[in-house]
């Protein structure tokens, strides 16, 4: 198969859909990869290094598209990238469409088959091709909000853990799927006071025993999530529903009643956000107010630590990169329940209930899309 991996052209998004090592695989199963010019440059890999492993470098975005008959990217495709795609083209990256109905509407019309990173599940119902980016943006969201709390950034001025003889931040996780987990990990590490809200006790009972009680866990009410928002200096947004538009829990009302310069960091941002006055930023412009309260809600935050990321995302996404390549796209999502979830749009058609339902379209099964391909 031929397959072809283009620069990232979001804002300051430094992640490459491919791996060196990972197109080296491909390679020596016979496979053809074209990567564009110094597209991992940005997580620290040459041209060169592709090079070495047999990949072919191209010089422009057009050469990537126009050879390759699947597209491993990491971030949705940007209006210019939908431009490229066509029927005979299988696209493999988040996509996160229940927040973006420009990008729905055009992938529909390209034809192309396209499979979302963040639906692909698993045997237990988990989402493994998300979860290594959700570790990494839960972590980051610490970090994130303790800078943005610093006086200079617009912040209440607050040190996060404290010194002795003054009290530590109160941090407030809201949700706590492996996002949450993560974020409450660097924010117990940090030394702050730290409360996490879900509405699943068993998830609630896993937290409480890994963190030994040194994070407060509360079952999620409208009144307790309330009184946590308005009593906390950071709030990180955690909440996931697989594929649809996350709910606004954190409402405008609410947000005027926290206390000025405290901060809030959406990482649920992709899918819409969970706070009413979310507004995806960029790594280069990544806050601003609203009603005295800073907001971080950077649509990628994992692409700061691009190295990182690569290799954890590279690391996950590969075994079902294999598979697409030597099966072919249509059998390998005929014979894989997993991936075949991740599958959202195929010969012009929704295959994802959740999208289907945000935005008042047909949903087709994927097996039947599949057979329209």
């Amino acid at each position: 198969m031929d397959i072809g991996v283009p620069a990232e052209i979001k804002t300051a998004e430094r992640r490459v859909g491919l791996t060196p090592a990972a197109a080296g695989e491909l390679v020596n199963r016979g496979h053809h990869v074209t990567v564009e010019i110094g597209a991992g440059d940005g997580a620290g890999f040459s041209d060169v290094d592709y090079k070495e492993v047999g990949a072919v470098i191209a010089g422009t975005a057009d050469d990537v598209f126009a050879d390759a008959e699947m597209i491993v990217k990491v971030k949705e495709p940007l209006a210019p990238e939908r431009a490229r795609l066509k029927p005979y083209h299988t696209l493999f990256t988040y996509l996160h469409l229940a927040a973006d109905r420009p990008q729905t509407d055009e992938l529909l019309a390209s034809g192309a088959t396209c499979i979302a990173y963040e639906t692909v599940t698993d045997d237990a119902g988990r989402l493994p091709l998300l979860a290594p980016m959700s570790a990494i943006a839960g972590r980051m969201s610490i970090q994130a909000g303790a800078h943005a709390l610093e006086a200079t950034q617009g912040g209440a001025g607050l040190l996060l853990g404290g010194v002795p003889g003054v009290r530590p931040g109160k941090v407030v996780v809201i949700g706590g799927g492996v996002v949450g987990e993560n974020a409450a990990e660097m924010a117990v590490g940090l030394g702050a006071d730290t409360t996490v809200l879900d509405r699943s006790p068993a998830v609630l009972e896993a937290l409480s025993k890994r963190f030994n009680g040194r994070v407060t866990t509360v079952f999620s009410t409208k009144s307790d999530l309330e009184a946590a928002v308005l009593d906390a200096d950071l709030v990180i947004g955690a909440v996931l529903v697989k594929g649809a538009k996350a709910p606004h829990l954190v409402t405008r009302d609410m947000l005027g009643r926290m206390r000025p310069g405290s901060v809030i960091v959406d990482v649920a941002v992709d899918q819409g956000g969970c706070f009413e006055t979310t507004v995806p930023t960029t790594h280069t412009d990544p806050t601003y107010v609203v009603d005295g309260v800073v907001h971080y809600c950077v649509a990628n935050m994992p692409g700061a630590v691009s190295r990182t990321s690569t290799l954890a995302l590279s690391n996950a996404t590969l075994p079902f990169t294999l598979a697409l390549a030597d099966k072919g796209a249509e059998q390998a999502l005929a014979d894989d329940p997993h991936l075949r979830n991740g599958l959202n749009v195929c010969a012009g058609r929704i295959t994802d209930r959740a999208v289907a339902e945000t935005f008042d379209l047909e949903y087709v099964d994927p097996m039947e899309a599949l057979a329209l391909r």
